[in-house]
């Protein structure tokens, strides 16, 4: 099939690059009606070529693609920012409800007006296919976060001499606080650091340094972070992107 396309497609270009060589030998009226064809022609491969630019230019969908610390021994960026959602998205999202397979919206709101939704990325700075827009309207709870959960690969080898790393990009109507929590679950105990945000510096990072933790590297069993907005009503907030990393800190 590949064969007779490719045949189909040598013919088509043969016969128009003739057709330009004659067209100034040609009859009017031959070359009325070859002037017909190739403005239909034209429109089809203006299509083709306008879809095919805009969809080449966005980011790669199932990129993994980010800036890294040197050292990293594990990345990652989230499936909501990396693959297209089979439900993209959510209004009156109740507490718990999931967002793909890692995503967790929790809130105590009795009415929830909140929504949740995959966009796709599109801006020339984006390196993530997609990002994850909320929109809060009235809000009568006392506590949003969404909660993310780790893969396993992010507590294999765990240990107080790693440094957690988080990037995002962040885009809200208002001002707003955002404060991320890292919750390492380590036998019956739970061990929580807490960063806000620094939503007015040109790059959105925060890390996480488990050398003042006390966690028991012996009994790591899971990982998720929790980010937490505060006073979000009647705002829009959207994560252009979400990634991790992870290192061992320098020896001092």
């Amino acid at each position: 099939m590949k064969f007779l396309d490719l045949a189909a497609h040598r013919h088509g270009l043969r016969k128009w690059s003739q057709a330009a060589r004659n067209a100034p030998m040609m009859s009017l009226a031959n070359l009325r009606r070859e002037r017909a064809r190739a403005r239909k022609l034209m429109y089809s491969l203006n299509e083709v070529i306008s879809t095919a630019d805009n969809r080449l230019a966005l980011p790669m969908i199932g990129s993994n693609a980010f800036p890294k610390p040197h050292g990293t021994d594990w990345s990652w960026r989230p499936e909501l920012w990396r693959e297209p959602l089979p439900t993209p998205g959510m209004a009156s999202v109740q507490s718990k409800s999931m967002l793909g397979r890692e995503v967790t919206l929790f809130h105590d709101c009795a009415h929830s007006e909140l929504s949740l939704r995959q966009l796709r990325n599109s801006r020339e700075a984006d390196l993530a296919p997609y990002g994850l827009r909320m929109d809060v309207f009235a809000f009568d709870g006392s506590f949003l976060s969404v909660v993310l959960d780790f893969p396993q690969e992010a507590v294999n080898g765990l240990t107080r001499k790693h440094l957690l790393r988080m990037d995002t990009i962040v885009e809200m109507e208002k001002p707003l606080e955002i404060f991320a929590r890292l919750n390492i679950k380590h036998g019956p105990n739970t061990e929580q650091i807490v960063r806000e945000l620094p939503l007015h510096d040109d790059e959105i990072m925060v890390e996480f340094d488990l050398a003042y933790s006390n966690l028991n590297e012996k009994r790591v069993e899971r990982a998720w972070i929790d980010l937490i907005f505060e006073n979000p009503q009647m705002s829009q907030v959207v994560l252009r992107d979400l990634t991790f990393s992870r290192r061992p800190r320098a020896e001092l």
